[in-house]
Parts: C-alpha cells; structure tokens; sequence
C-alpha cells in the first residue's frame, strides 16, 4: 500500500506525521521502527497520527509512537507540529484545537506569529501518577552512584521525577556540555523505580528567566529537543523556586517558552512548528 506523510520538526525533535482520518495504515512496532530508521527508511523521533476522536469534545485522537515502535502517552513539541499539519491539511479550519491523547485532552492555539500555545495541563508530582516507586515523597531523591561502568558520574545522581502526561527525571547540573547524557539516561530512564519508564532531562539554570536543557527520550535516546521535558524541567525548576513564572528554554534544537503560575495552575508551552516534506512511501 501507498502511504501518504509528512516530515516535520518542533526545534529539531523530528516526526513522522499521518493523516489516519482519511487513509488507514497498519501501525505495528515493526513498520514503525523500520520507518524510524535514519538509515534504511525516513527517519524520525517519533511518528505521529491524527485519528477520528472517540471523545466528543475532541478535533482529533492524536497518537504518539516512538522509533522502537512503543506508545508514548505526550509529546509537547509532537503537539504543535500536528496543530500546524491539520490546520495545513484542512483537516480543519479552526485555530484552536482540543487534542484527545491516551491519557486525557490538550488544546492547541495557533498564534498570530504562526507559533503554537499547547495547554500541558498542571504538572503532577503524586508519585502513583508519574509513575515513580518510592515509600515517601521526597523534594529531591537519589539512587546512589550508577553502575561502576559509568565511570564519568563521580557522585551521586539527584532527581526530582514529575507528570507532564508522560514520566520524566530532572537533573540539576552545572553545566549541560559536561554530562554523559546517554549512559545515565539509559540506566535512570529504564531503573526499576520506573515502571513505565522515563525521559530524563538535565538541566542547567542561567538565570531565573532562562535555562539550558538536554533530554534522554525512552525509547528513542538523547533528542534535539523535547517539549514535554523543558515543561517538566521548569515545573521542577519552579516547584524547587529556582526560576520565574515565564521561562526561555534553550535545547539543542532550539528555543521554547514554557508559562507556569505554579500549583493549581496549567501550564503551557509557546514553540515554533516547520514542515520538512511531504512524501509517499509504499509498505
């Protein structure tokens, strides 16, 4: 069968998006992780779909995949980019938009500078609801040194685990260009503690308007970009006082804004969405 698609990016996280409202395709974990394949197939972070809703409050179910083919639960910077592919595809002509995700609703704004507004909704640090194992919750935990073949973390890692719809772990570090990203993000984001897994983000404060951020994706290792991971880093960040309401996020892909009150408050982010391509592929 021909497959119709679209490549696009949120600040250098990079989707594979389908419109699975007008063409059905048989997403299983191998055809996802062969299209995944920078090599052999398109190549992307994940692969996203728009999907007739089953919530009748919802535009559209939006359905996020990593490359090894497992089923993400959010995706901040996936958000803008299928805000921005259905309102380019006139799957619809509205610019603000409720998305249906696995684990509850999102809306979407397109704004007058052609950048998307995505409501995360709030934060939670309930320990069942990341999911995250422990007997007390704590402001900060450690699960003492890595394993001895990480050799470059010479202390002990502390995190602060937190919802943003999916699992995360952020790290305070001093500096973000020092870190062994993808050996410490593959042991905390597969540790035990985790059932369901985690993103694991490190973040390095500037100031209180501004931070640095580079984030492990489960399923997917270190991204360009992660907008459900600089969400959770300043709602950690903020939950801890260490930065302001209004926040400029600095990734590897570029730069997000991410807007929190603070407890009984939802939180959004504010972020660019360009389309790559559109393309066929025959499976």
């Amino acid at each position: 069968m021909l497959v119709h698609f679209t490549k696009m990016h949120g600040t250098g996280n990079d989707f594979l998006v389908l419109d699975l409202v007008s063409q059905n395709v048989p997403l299983t974990p191998k055809i996802i992780s062969a299209l995944a394949n920078r090599h052999t197939g398109i190549g992307f972070d994940q692969l996203l779909a728009a999907e007739p809703p089953t919530n009748p409050e919802a535009d559209f179910f939006y359905r996020i995949y990593n490359a090894d083919g497992s089923e993400a639960e959010q995706c901040g910077n996936g958000a803008r980019c299928l805000a921005k592919f259905v309102h380019d595809k006139q799957l619809t002509p509205k610019r603000q938009l409720t998305f249906q995700c696995i684990n509850g609703l999102i809306s979407a704004e397109l704004m007058p500078d052609n950048k998307f507004k995505i409501n995360m909704g709030e934060p939670d640090f309930s320990p069942e609801k990341i999911p995250f194992k422990t007997s007390t919750q704590e402001d900060l935990y450690s699960l003492g040194k890595p394993p001895n073949n990480l050799a470059e973390a010479t202390t002990d890692i502390e995190f602060l685990p937190v919802s943003m719809g999916n699992p995360h772990a952020v790290i305070q570090v001093a500096s973000v260009s020092d870190i062994p990203i993808e050996a410490i993000g593959a042991w905390l984001s597969t540790h035990p503690v985790f059932p369901e897994g985690a993103n694991v983000g490190f973040m390095e404060i500037e100031h209180p308007g501004q931070i640095q951020l580079r984030v492990y994706e489960r399923g997917v290792g270190e991204t360009l970009a992660c907008g459900t991971g600089a969400c959770a880093a300043v709602a950690v960040a903020q939950h801890r006082q260490l930065v302001s309401s209004d926040v400029e996020v600095s990734m590897l892909g570029g730069k997000i804004a991410v807007q929190w009150a603070g407890p009984n408050h939802d939180l959004f982010q504010i972020g660019p969405a360009k389309k790559v391509y559109d393309g066929r592929i025959k499976l």
